[in-house]
């Protein structure tokens, strides 16, 4: 039985967030409403499939045709609209020639967030990066989605020699980004020139002489506008903060719990972030100090494969393999609601242009026409069905009756056989 806890939810305030799950199911969630209101599920996009389990994904929501990127289990990389869930463009996985897509899966998967002109053509540049290191960005041209489509690779190179990569972040101006995985050691590279700027090294032995084996499941950088610091997270239950202009080695690292940390989102304006790991914890941490800030209240009982932080909104959303998508309060760290999915997530963003007026405004239009088409239809059926009439009360004084007659006569009988009881006793 997985741990439960009964927590009193107070509800959202007006959000859209997307998830993705290990079936290839993409479900859009919606809270509506001023005063608090509660997220569900209104949109279902695809069909349940495990070899379309997303394994990244990447929103671009800009105002103006927004998109939405999607790399998926078989090998394929999809474009979607993030407002109908419309398909725009499929195409494979470009990877070695010797090396087969399911073995060689997308980790990393960037879409750069660029002015695009109000017309028909639309472009958009990806960034990919698989888990042998092989990393390319493309830019995809199309000018309708039923029309061919051209992809133009526009640089390719190879993060890492050796090693599985797992993690993949690109930092808020989108020039730098960095690559880490088991084996492979944190390193930054400069995305326009395609050159490789930094790289860590491992930390010394601890007092007992034990190496820690270099094993990074997730890193996110610590500020939206400086790419020298950022935060990582290892299987050794390790959270570290990196300086690439002090040094090579953590300048911070301090223990969280004793499971693997799986997921690390950032503050944009501030020092903290906010960090989950295989057992279900979720907390939040001054990177300043490594001090411990509190615990969100209300235990997940599955691993936190994703932590999202809202733009405009005192929000962060985690999903998981619980199966449960929640969102809290960073302020007072208090859930605010929990969306059960049906299955195990692995990733969740937030639309930060979801226009809570325009949704209401649409969902009136649905509700006011909906009860008239009831009326009419239930005003037919009134007219071509026929009337069915009552019993009339003569019928039930009849029952009764009969009942009480009934009910007379075994009394009757009740008393003489009690009556000849007596007189045998008596002649005896």
């Amino acid at each position: 039985m997985p741990r439960t806890t009964t927590v009193e939810c107070p509800g959202c305030p007006p959000l859209r967030a997307i998830t993705f799950d290990s079936l290839g199911l993409i479900k859009v969630v919606e809270a509506r409403g001023e005063r608090g209101g509660v997220p569900s599920v209104v949109e279902r996009w695809g069909d349940p499939d495990a070899s379309k389990c997303v394994l990244a994904a990447s929103i671009d929501d800009s105002k103006h045709d927004p998109l939405l990127v999607v790399a998926r289990k078989n090998g394929l990389i999809e474009i979607i609209n993030s407002l109908n869930g419309d398909l725009h463009v499929s195409i494979p996985n470009v990877g070695d020639a010797g090396a087969q897509l399911e073995d060689d899966g997308i980790v990393g998967l960037h879409l750069f967030k660029r002015q695009r002109q109000e017309s028909l053509s639309r472009s958009c540049t990806l960034l990919t990066c698989s888990t042998k290191g092989n990393a390319s960005m493309r830019s995809i041209e199309v000018s309708n989605p039923a029309e061919s489509t051209s992809v133009d690779s526009i640089k390719s190179w190879n993060v890492c020699s050796s090693g599985t990569v797992l993690c993949s972040k690109v930092d808020g101006n989108e020039k730098y980004a960095l690559f880490g995985g088991k084996g492979v050691e944190v390193n930054v590279w400069d995305l326009e020139m395609c050159t490789k700027i930094w790289t860590a090294k491992a930390p010394p032995k601890n007092s007992l002489g034990i190496f820690t084996p270099t094993w990074f499941t997730s890193a996110t950088f610590l500020s939206t506008d400086d790419h020298r610091k950022f935060v990582a997270g290892t299987n050794s239950h390790q959270v570290r903060l990196y300086d690439t202009s002090a040094q090579r080695r953590p300048v911070m690292s301090f223990d969280f719990r004793e499971t693997p940390i799986k997921a690390i989102a950032e503050e944009p304006e501030g020092y903290n972030i906010y960090i989950g790991n295989g057992s279900g914890d979720l907390a939040s941490v001054d990177i300043r100090t490594g001090k411990l800030l509190g615990c969100f209240l209300g235990k997940c009982s599955g691993s936190i494969r994703s932590i999202a932080r809202h733009p405009t909104l005192p929000v962060i959303a985690s999903c998981g393999l619980d199966s449960y998508l929640r969102f809290w309060d960073i302020k007072t760290r208090q859930l605010l609601s929990a969306v059960f999915m049906k299955q195990h997530l692995l990733e969740v963003v937030f639309d930060s242009n979801f226009d809570d007026k325009v949704a209401h405004a649409a969902a009136d239009v649905v509700l006011v026409q909906e009860p008239q088409n009831m009326d009419e239809i239930q005003g037919d059926e009134t007219e071509t069905e026929p009337v069915k009439r009552k019993k009339t009360p003569k019928v039930k004084d009849e029952c009764k009756k009969r009942a009480s007659k009934e009910n007379e006569e075994s009394k009757k009988m009740k008393s003489k056989k009690k009556s000849k009881r007596v007189k045998a006793e008596s002649d005896d």
